[in-house]
């Protein structure tokens, strides 16, 4: 029996729905591909009001202080100085579950940070995870909804859960993440944040620079076995907010240190490992940590929906000093991200003070008018087009950060393979890190899941992962579900 053709929504059939059309292979993405920019814009509009993703969260204000000298790599202001501090705000989250939904869960946390700098606002939009489930964003509207609830069950289905990850074999690294002892945090200030994709700093003289950036907590980690996160989250479904409140209330002020690996852009090409893949870390052997600074965080919002709910965070948010990688991830980020606030909050959502630059007094410089709440007489009676001859604001002529190199023709390719790459390497290695007790706890939170899959071949498929992986990895996988099963 043939298969149905999956199609667009105009109706023409979908060539390849697995990779982005790119400028080359590992080049940027092309606005022109049609079924990408369609797939995440449907996707950012399937909620109302409620964010798809990371809807449960908590937020903060602070400050963050440059302590290490980074001018060498980036021009970037606010990181221009040692002892320079530059006010933020800060929004964690869980990826998954609704805004009903308990804090204290394992998934995945979303760590965002707002820097108002004297240049703009800039946006660092990452996870308590170094990585990711997948690498190209055309996989990431079927992600999620594999995650989410069932459209017929209305719950979350083991069966929808491991028959995504079962399809897409680069998932194995951050599966063994999510499922290991880091997989629930004890709180927000108990939890590493990383930027997760490769960004590019630029110097003052033109060179350019890919950096990860690392979070590491000043409280130390601390996380929850799957029982204690069950307790918890019934006795407490808000522990998380909860005690973001009330340590900043009590003056205990939580705090991360900033370091980033550097990588000289003329490097990539050659790394072992696909630099801009998200679901692969760069070894600090490869790439040492570098210390730039410290986040603080020292006060609560006053009104949650106003400045948690209505923050509004995007990729595309960047400096002069600071611009994207080839990244697809990335790459489909900054245009899904802006896009979702848009749909949510309106045009006008940066004129919200919580989203609202500080560099610039009256708000944005700019000739965007008019739209839904619209405030202030925005722009008032000056000429909204430019070039203009009334003293309008122009373009400065100078780019944010050094230009991408592209080649070849386009087309929806693969990313391009490094001799290192492959979807399980970095998995086995993350699972022979840990120690026995530790490989313990992951396989039994593996096995809870997989076990309750209901088809046979979706089970062995992910049982091929972890074998590839780690070939005890993969046995003791197999043992513990076929132990659940026979019970």
């Amino acid at each position: 029996m043939s298969k149905r053709v999956l199609t667009t929504e105009s109706g023409a059939p979908v060539a390849d729905n697995q990779n982005s059309a790119s400028a080359g292979v590992g080049g940027p993405l092309l606005i022109q591909d049609q079924h990408l920019l369609e797939k995440l814009a449907r996707f950012n509009r399937e909620r109302i009001p409620e964010r798809v993703v990371h809807a449960r969260g908590s937020g903060a204000y602070g400050h963050f202080e440059v302590t290490d000298d980074v001018t060498g790599y980036t021009h970037a202001d606010f990181l221009g100085e040692i002892g320079k501090r530059t006010e933020v705000f800060v929004r964690f989250s869980t990826v998954a579950d609704s805004l009903g939904g308990a804090d204290a869960v394992r998934d995945p946390r979303g760590f965002a940070v707002k820097f108002y700098t004297e240049e703009g606002n800039y946006d660092l939009v990452g996870n308590n995870t170094p990585v990711f489930f997948i690498k190209d964003p055309l996989k990431f509207p079927d992600f999620i909804h594999s995650q989410k609830r069932d459209p017929f069950t209305g719950k979350q289905e083991p069966d929808n859960v491991w028959d995504f990850w079962a399809h897409a074999p680069e998932a194995t690294h951050q599966v063994t993440w999510l499922m290991g002892d880091r997989g629930i945090p004890a709180s927000y200030r108990h939890m590493n944040g990383y930027g997760s994709h490769t960004y590019q700093w630029t110097n003052a003289k033109g060179e350019g620079f890919f950096v990860k950036y690392h979070f590491k907590t000043n409280q130390g980690i601390r996380c929850l076995s799957t029982e204690q996160a069950q307790e918890l989250a019934g006795k407490d479904p808000n522990s998380h907010q909860t005690d973001l409140l009330q340590a900043i209330e009590r003056g205990v002020h939580p705090s991360w240190t900033l370091y980033v690996q550097i990588m000289p852009a003329a490097e990539a090409a050659d790394y072992r490992f696909n630099p801009f893949d998200l679901t692969k870390v760069w070894p600090h052997k490869d790439y040492p940590l570098q210390r730039v600074g410290r986040l603080v965080l020292d006060r609560n919002p006053d009104n949650v929906f106003a400045e948690v709910e209505q923050a509004a965070f995007s990729p595309n948010n960047f400096v002069p000093g600071i611009g994207p990688s080839p990244d697809k991830m990335l790459q489909g980020r900054l245009f899904a991200y802006a896009d979702a606030h848009r749909y949510r909050l309106g045009v006008n959502h940066t004129l919200l003070a919580v989203n609202a630059p500080k560099a610039v007094p009256g708000g944005a410089q700019n000739y965007g008018r008019d739209g839904f709440m619209a405030v202030n007489g925005q722009g008032r009676h000056a000429k909204n087009y430019e070039p203009n001859s009334y003293d309008g604001p122009v373009e400065t002529g100078r780019p944010l950060s050094a230009p991408l190199a592209v080649t070849g023709h386009t087309g929806n390719h693969a990313a391009p393979a490094h001799t290192k790459d492959d979807d399980f390497f970095q998995a086995g290695e993350l699972y022979r890190l840990m120690s026995e007790e530790e490989k313990s706890r992951l396989i039994a939170n593996i096995a809870g899941g997989l076990s309750q899959v209901s088809r046979d071949d979706v089970i062995e498929k992910n049982l091929a992962h972890f074998h590839a992986a780690d070939p005890e990895y993969g046995k003791r996988v197999e043992e513990a579900v076929r132990a659940l099963r026979e019970d």
